[in-house]
């Protein structure tokens, strides 16, 4: 992927039934898609009208999970080019954590697997099957 070029014309996978607020769900994706390398420093983000029209949100939400963004220091403003990666962001165990990352989504996996009564063993098997489709495709 060319380093000024965000993964397709929109990266973002959005739930608004999610309990989880839409800017949230956006830092954290921006946040896991930089950790990850799928968005090296330098890959611009898709601008903040595309985002909102795109998904049929508030501009001010993307808005403000792009500021978030920028105030942590993972994003930086271009005058002519919008948002992008900030240099030093990416794939390193220096500047991240990326299994800290996934902490909300395993806390919430835990707590409905209890509710659920399913074992641990059932969810981690069901868990590996699942990245292993996602391989696959």
């Amino acid at each position: 992927m060319p380093p000024n070029s965000a993964p397709g014309p929109d990266p973002f996978d959005l739930n608004p039934q999610a309990a989880t607020p839409l800017y949230r769900q956006i830092v954290e994706q921006v946040q896991r898609l930089v950790a990850g390398g799928v968005l090296p420093p330098g890959a611009e983000l898709p601008s903040v009208r595309a985002v909102a029209e795109r998904h049929a949100i508030n501009p001010m939400t993307v808005s403000k999970a792009y500021s978030l963004l920028e105030s942590e220091g993972v994003l930086e403003r271009r005058r002519g080019l919008g948002m992008t990666v900030a240099a030093g962001q990416g794939l390193s165990a220096e500047s991240t954590d990326r299994l800290a990352l996934l902490a909300p989504a395993l806390d919430a996996l835990a707590q409905q697997a209890r509710q659920l009564g399913i074992s641990a063993a059932a969810v981690l098997a069901a868990l590996e099957q699942k990245l292993d489709q996602e391989d696959s495709q």
